[in-house]
């Protein structure tokens, strides 16, 4: 594929999130909030024992499937990481809401954490933005979605989100 070539449909619909990427201000909040919605609804309606595998296996095919459609997405506009390209939120904010109570202070700590951490990148976070294309893109995000999860499960454990 040409790298000034527009971008296949499945790329651009799985890059945007089915076009949450277009929204304004902050496409990022927007796809981590509709992310959150998602799940919340999702996990609501199964079984306890499969949430957390389920929630493993979205992450994880998300990821497969956005680095990709990020790569040609950006390539298409020529830039590293294009702000319409919001899978990498989508699958930082699902990392970030394992093993977390289907209660709205949970997914609401879920959802700033991981904005927090996506947003601030601490080491190695913004390392992982040089890897090239879409890899770059995602992973620093599912790394922000890491840190998210662990701190959610630090104030779990404390009993400080009930």
């Amino acid at each position: 594929m040409d790298d000034a070539a527009a971008a296949p449909r499945w790329a651009t619909l799985t890059a945007t999130f089915f076009g949450i990427g277009y929204l304004r201000p902050g496409p990022g909040t927007w796809a981590s909030a509709a992310t959150m919605l998602l799940w919340a609804a999702v996990a609501s309606l199964t079984p306890e024992p499969i949430r957390v595998p389920l929630l493993f296996a979205l992450a994880a095919g998300v990821t497969l499937i956005g680095i990709p459609a990020a790569t040609r997405a950006a390539r298409a506009e020529a830039k590293k990481d294009p702000s319409f390209v919001v899978i990498d939120e989508v699958a930082g904010q699902l990392i970030s809401l394992m093993a977390v109570p289907l209660k709205w202070k949970s997914f609401l700590a879920g959802l700033i954490l991981f904005r927090v951490f996506d947003i601030l990148k601490p080491p190695p976070v913004r390392q992982l933005e040089r890897f090239p294309d879409g890899m770059g893109i995602v992973l620093d995000d599912v790394a922000a979605g890491i840190y998210a999860l662990a701190v959610m499960q630090l104030l779990l454990h404390l009993g400080l989100l009930r």
